[in-house]
């Protein structure tokens, strides 16, 4: 494809995405298990239309372009590590991913609060786009110290100034965790010891919000006497009454925060996956909730597109699909990174959730 040609499908992305009211919404969890693997477990909402979501394996030595604005030929990078990524409406997009050195890498809107730097053609061989910057670290780094020095020598910037920013979750091996923010032109990092992340506002309000809800807790709420009437819980589960149940960034980080600290302990890394999927269902949101009655722009089953697990300890991300609820799983063990060849495949080869149907004797 030239040049012209992929700045003008660009165009028509960025430019029809923008066009959609929109709910961009992603809920990120982390689980440890007992035999010391952390698991970073994410949704991807879009209920605009279809990401077109495809996952790319990207061999070591493979050389890409920064998009920039009005063109193809911001920053090259060439992949020191080679990874596994799940791309979103073009294979370029990676918006979570996975790299043979343990680091994982996704990317979370963030609308309205973060701002980038101003694009400077004379800046644009150090210039890498938001949506680019998970595969470039990806393919350079092995840790997270190692993403916060890359990070400070290049321009982040925004290939259409009218789409929302982002920001993005980092965590390696050890367990390390980190949120970048843009914030006024310049990157800033957090620690994110409690390892959720959701949306805007931005992660430090976050974390104060979690202060508003000081009063819940697992279980049943105790019997209490009020004036001789006696008041007992309806059912179990009542300690987390007042938990908020809509599907606003702010709600979904406390609901994510409870639901996560609750969780039993798992004593594997795959087990502590399949407990990952399990409390993500309860982000799974339901299309046509974000627009109007009867004005829903795509026929969806999901505007939770995709779902997806990172074992860094373990090397296997896993995810499933708004099409097909079936957990998949692609071991970066069995790929050799110096030989295997650049793919890039959809999600789903068949886009219906698949039923069996049972045979009764």
């Amino acid at each position: 494809m030239n040049k012209a040609k992929q700045i003008f499908i660009l165009s028509l992305v960025v430019g029809g995405m923008l066009a959609i009211p929109r709910l961009e919404a992603c809920t990120g969890i982390t689980l440890k298990s007992a035999d010391g693997a952390t698991v970073l477990a994410r949704t991807i909402e879009w209920g605009g239309s279809n990401l077109n979501s495809q996952y790319v394996v990207v061999p070591r030595g493979y050389t890409e372009q920064s998009f920039v604005p009005g063109g193809t030929d911001g920053m090259r990078f060439t992949a020191r590590y080679g990874y596994v990524g799940l791309a979103v409406e073009q294979k370029q997009f990676v918006a979570e991913g996975l790299n043979e050195a343990g680091l994982s890498a996704g990317l979370f809107y963030f609308p309205g609060y973060g701002q980038y730097e101003a694009y400077r053609a004379d800046q644009k061989s150090s210039s890498i786009a938001d949506l680019q910057l998970v595969p470039w670290l990806l393919g350079t780094c092995a840790t997270v110290d190692e993403v916060k020095a890359a990070v400070s020598e290049v321009h982040i910037v925004s290939i259409d100034p009218r789409a929302s920013t982002v920001h993005w979750r980092f965590a390696d091996k050890t367990g390390q965790q980190v949120v970048l923010e843009v914030v006024g032109g310049k990157p800033v990092f957090y620690e994110n010891k409690l390892g959720v992340l959701t949306n805007s506002p931005g992660f430090e309000w976050q974390l104060t919000n979690l202060n508003n809800y000081v009063n819940l807790v697992s279980g049943t709420a105790p019997v209490q006497q009020l004036e001789g009437a006696t008041l007992a819980s309806f059912g179990a589960g009542s300690g987390m009454l007042g938990l908020p149940g809509d599907v606003t960034p702010p709600s979904r980080f406390v609901r994510a925060a409870f639901y996560q600290t609750t969780a039993p302990q798992q004593p594997v890394a795959e087990a502590a996956v399949r407990q990952c999927f399990q409390i993500l269902n309860n982000f799974d949101i339901p299309v046509g909730i974000e627009f109007p009655a009867g004005k829903a722009p795509a026929d969806l089953p999901s505007a939770t597109q995709w779902t997806s697990a990172t074992d860094p300890v373990n090397l296997k991300i896993y995810y499933r699909t708004m099409y097909d609820s079936r957990i998949r799983c692609i071991d970066l063990n069995a790929i050799n990174f110096v030989s295997v060849r650049y793919a890039a495949r959809p999600l789903d080869e068949v886009r219906e959730q698949p039923i069996n149907v049972l045979k009764i004797k």
